[in-house]
């Protein structure tokens, strides 16, 4: 065989051998055997858990799960917790009594029976259910997935979960932005990552706020991962869905939407209103499903050994597509830029009235 057909057929071989691929069981196929366990999990919860509903509540339980079982970390203490893992369900007698976690339990009492029929680490399920969960919803990016969490040894303490209408218990005193960003960063994340995780509250809600309803959304699209979110927080609230002066509830600007004081104090910080991109997530459909993914992939290892895992995110389906349409941002009905705040507290925020908010 002469040195040029050598040459021609070479590359093919070479390519061969980088997309060889392991049949399953089940007669799936992945680059890693190892990612073949996820395939039963995946069918059971996508049929059973959240019952092939796009983007329900079943859903957005799962994806706030993941982020306080995983916010349970110090790069400066270790005796914050271990991560990603599992420890809010393996010591649910102790985590779920913190007030942050107020409303988990129902989430336990759905995904426990799931647990116990796989084969996977407490630590895996949880990140796995949140990332199938995700993709319920149109306009997310296909999330990764690593798998081979270490399941947690010990609790993760109360104070893990950065939230400003809770008490500091570490302080005895209420938390401001910047304890938010503190905490948040002495786990890893930075403040642009924090502002890229809200994301997640596009398509959530709460349960817990208002003792009268539940199931109130933060903004005014829940079925959807878009980016209406970002501009409804920078409006004046002028009422509240139902009772009103719930401790972590500030008044919203949209009727049948549920404004947290988290989401208003960081949406008018200077730290994260233009600086880290609030601002710039307003009709960003791009950058904000873009930043979400990656914030939302490092979210998921925090203190687990990655060198140790493996890449499974071939496992994770494709979301459903959000049109250019339907990612559009718009002014709720009778909204405009005359109900941004004009008593903003830094000249950055006051951008956003000349700028920010879609026509």
């Amino acid at each position: 065989m002469n040195t040029r057909l050598m040459s021609l057929l070479q590359p093919r071989v070479f390519v061969a051998a980088l997309t060889h691929r392991v049949v399953c069981p089940d007669g799936n196929t992945v680059s890693n055997e190892a990612c073949c366990a996820l395939f039963p999990v995946l069918e059971d919860i996508q049929t059973s858990m959240f019952a092939d509903e796009d983007c329900s509540d079943a859903a957005h339980t799962a994806l706030r799960v993941a982020f306080h079982d995983a916010i349970g970390f110090s790069n400066s203490n270790p005796s914050m917790g271990t991560g990603a893992d599992g420890s809010i369900f393996i010591f649910a007698e102790t985590e779920l009594d913190f007030d942050a976690n107020l409303g988990i339990a129902d989430a336990f009492n759905l995904e426990a029976p799931f647990i116990a029929k796989h084969n996977i680490s407490v630590a895996d399920f949880i990140q796995f259910s949140a990332a199938v969960s995700l993709t319920k919803c149109p306009g997310i990016l296909r999330p990764t997935f690593m798998f081979g969490r270490v399941d947690a040894t010990f609790p993760a303490p109360d104070g893990t979960v950065p939230e400003p209408f809770h008490v500091d218990v570490l302080k005895s005193s209420q938390k401001t932005v910047d304890d938010i960003l503190a905490r948040m960063g002495d786990a890893g994340l930075t403040p642009a990552e924090v502002v890229a995780l809200l994301a997640s509250h596009s398509i959530a809600g709460a349960d817990d706020v208002d003792p009268s309803l539940s199931g109130l959304p933060f903004d005014s699209t829940p079925s959807v991962f878009d980016t209406q979110f970002f501009v409804e927080t920078q409006l004046r609230g002028t009422l509240f869905p139902g009772t009103g002066g719930n401790q972590g509830e500030v008044e919203s600007a949209v009727a049948g939407v549920l404004r947290l004081q988290s989401d208003a104090n960081l949406a008018r910080d200077s730290a994260t209103a233009r600086l880290s991109g609030w601002q710039a997530n307003v009709n960003n459909q791009a950058l904000m499903a873009s930043s979400f993914q990656q914030a939302f992939a490092k979210m998921q290892v925090l203190g687990q050994d990655v060198s140790k895992m493996v890449d499974c995110s071939e496992v994770i389906l494709v979301p459903p597509i959000l049109s250019a349409s339907a990612a559009k941002a718009f002014s709720p009905p009778g909204l405009t830029h005359k109900d941004v705040p004009l008593d903003a507290p830094s000249d950055i925020w006051q951008c956003c009235y000349l700028f920010a908010l879609p026509s």
